[in-house]
């Protein structure tokens, strides 16, 4: 009779099932956009890309730096991860915000010097953030990619991060180490690894957060090796610093010393066009003043000093010229300097076929005037000092005739002066680590000089930005800085990263200060970034070769467990017992 009955309620079960099984499927719905969640998530983005551009050099909040990517390491190492387009869009998402600023003021020049409006001038710098942000999906797909093969957080973001900063092409070379340019103690290490083994540091405390906060919110015990990690990391930056201050502070007391003048005129781009003897004026006037208010060994005046074209044959005495234009321009001159001279200008050179080519130069003279040497600016400004495939194109500069179509130079050999070498660099070369790198192996030299013009950028952050970058180069080779501006910030800039003397923005201002003639040779000079390099190698195997027998893990809370105890407590109860069904049969 069981039996009966049991066939029967099976039958009666095929039945059911029988008109399911012929109906066609339903087409699968889209689920509905979870609102709450995508908000969540874009307000996370937001405060991240706002504590990371917060943390950055220039606004120079640097405590931040240390936490602006946890709050987007939440989103996207959440459950369940954003995947496909939704990943790609709120990475970029939070790219843009982190770009646009920290470098807000690539719209305010191009209202500035491209008389666009301010919506038509935003629309033009976002293709620049856009550009950039992809810097930052790079980043976060590298990490997640890591993450999904059971590697560490902080690991795997230390790694992503230098090898973007190591592989990706920038515009405007920067590194979030940069961020504590402010703190001569923790930068020394620069001399070890570059900026980059500061973005490692910064990236190391991110991680350490963020591993310490996902433990907190899972209620899971709280890990302890990558804050010890962390932990000792700070003291050793603290140690190395505090003792390679004082060692370079030694090195400094015992090398030779020359007075220099730094001379900043506060003339910017139109008012040179509008009156370029105003600006010849000031160069003299001032020079005149530091001449006789200081025994000068050297004077540096900035990039454009000279709007005029200056004859770039050794030999030649400038001071004739510079008379000629004075009386050209009518103006009161008071006459060349009698100190040997670093100043910028334009030069014309010419192939052999006779072809004319123009180049930005930093010359030095002797006391005599007379021309010793000139450096030509290598890295050009695109769309400023050239337009990219122009020598292919050149139509290209019939349609933007106020583009520049300068030559690059060919060598980075040092200026000489007395017994001395001096490497100049022009314009943005001081905040390119390779770069200088490179010309200070070729040229051991005893002083770094920059001579630019940041007048381009108007009242903004930028030259700030600019100045704390090109502190780095000081410290990567225990050198001093010497920097002479148009309108600001022109600086001195001691071996420890420290500046001595700075002026002021959009201001007429002259500088003295004492430095002394360094040599030697640091770790970084030999070895350059290679945190990146590492960083790069670490990063391959870790999304593409290695991957750890078991995803990365942490114990379960004490809800999951209890709900995982609920949840088999159920089906337990729910499952027949087969012992049951046993005995009816029987």
């Amino acid at each position: 009779m069981a039996k009966k009955k049991k066939r029967a309620a099976s039958a009666a079960g095929a039945k059911k099932k029988k008109p399911a099984e012929q109906a066609p499927e339903a087409p699968a719905k889209k689920p509905p956009r979870d609102w709450a969640e995508i908000g969540r998530a874009y307000g996370l983005l937001l405060l991240s890309a706002v504590l990371m551009f917060l943390g950055f050099a220039g606004f120079g909040v640097w405590p931040l730096a240390f936490c602006g990517m946890v709050p987007a390491l939440f989103v996207f190492d959440a459950d369940p991860k954003p995947i496909g387009w939704k990943f790609f869009w709120r990475a970029l998402f939070f790219g843009y915000i982190a770009y646009y600023g920290g470098f807000y003021w690539v719209v305010n020049t191009i209202v500035d010097f491209g008389g666009f409006p301010y919506p038509l001038a935003l629309a033009f710098a976002s293709i620049y953030f856009l550009y950039q942000a992809i810097e930052f999906v790079f980043v976060l797909w590298l990490w997640r990619r890591a993450r999904e093969r059971g590697f560490n957080a902080t690991a795997s973001l230390v790694a992503a991060y230098l090898t973007a900063e190591t592989v990706f092409p920038m515009l405007f070379d920067h590194y979030y180490g940069n961020s504590f340019h402010m703190l001569p103690v923790v930068v020394q290490v620069a001399d070890l690894g570059g900026p980059m083994l500061l973005t490692a540091l910064a990236m190391l405390g991110n991680g350490a957060i963020y591993e310490l906060a996902r433990a907190r919110i899972k209620k899971a015990p709280l890990p302890w090796r990558t804050p010890a990690v962390f932990t000792g990391a700070v003291l050793f930056v603290l140690g190395y610093g505090a003792w390679r201050i004082g060692e370079v502070e030694a090195r400094v007391a015992a090398a030779p010393k020359i007075q220099v003048g730094v001379v900043q005129t506060n003339m910017g781009i139109y008012e040179k066009r509008e009156d370029p003897g105003e600006g010849l004026r000031r160069h003299l006037e001032q020079s005149a003043a530091l001449e006789a208010e200081h025994d000068l060994d050297l004077l540096v005046w900035p990039e454009s000093a000279a709007t005029f074209r200056v004859p770039r044959e050794v030999g030649t005495r400038v001071g004739p010229f510079f008379d000629n234009a004075a009386a050209w321009f009518r103006i009161e001159s008071a006459g060349f300097p009698e100190t040997p001279l670093i100043f910028g200008g334009l030069s014309v050179g010419h192939d052999e076929d006779g072809t004319s080519r123009f180049y930005n130069t930093a010359f030095i003279t002797d006391d005599d005037g007379a021309i010793q040497a000139h450096v030509d600016k290598t890295y050009l400004l695109a769309f400023g000092e050239y337009i990219p495939f122009g020598e292919m194109f050149p139509i290209l500069y019939e349609w933007s005739p106020n583009t520049g179509h300068f030559t690059p130079g060919d060598h980075v050999q040092p200026l000489p002066f007395r017994d001395y070498r001096i490497t100049t660099l022009v314009c943005y070369e001081d905040i390119l680590p390779k770069f200088t790198r490179r010309a200070v192996r070729e040229a051991n030299p005893h002083l770094l000089v920059n001579v630019t013009n940041d007048a381009w950028f108007g009242d903004t952050q930028e030259p700030y930005i600019h100045l704390a970058l090109a502190k780095m180069r000081a410290v990567e080779h225990h050198r001093y800085l010497v920097r002479a501006t148009n309108t600001g910030v022109s600086a001195i800039i001691d071996p420890t990263g420290r500046v001595i003397a700075e002026g002021p923005l959009f201001d007429r201002d002259s500088l003295h200060g004492e430095v002394a003639m360094m040599q030697g040779e640091t770790l970084y000079e030999h070895l350059g970034d290679w945190p990146g390099w590492l960083a790069l190698g670490a990063t391959l195997y870790m999304v593409l070769v290695g991957r750890r027998n078991r995803p990365e893990q942490e114990p379960p809370p004490e809800e999951q467990v209890r709900e995982e105890r609920i949840r088999r407590k159920r089906e337990e109860d729910d499952d027949p017992d087969p012992e049951e069904e046993d005995e009816e049969d029987a």
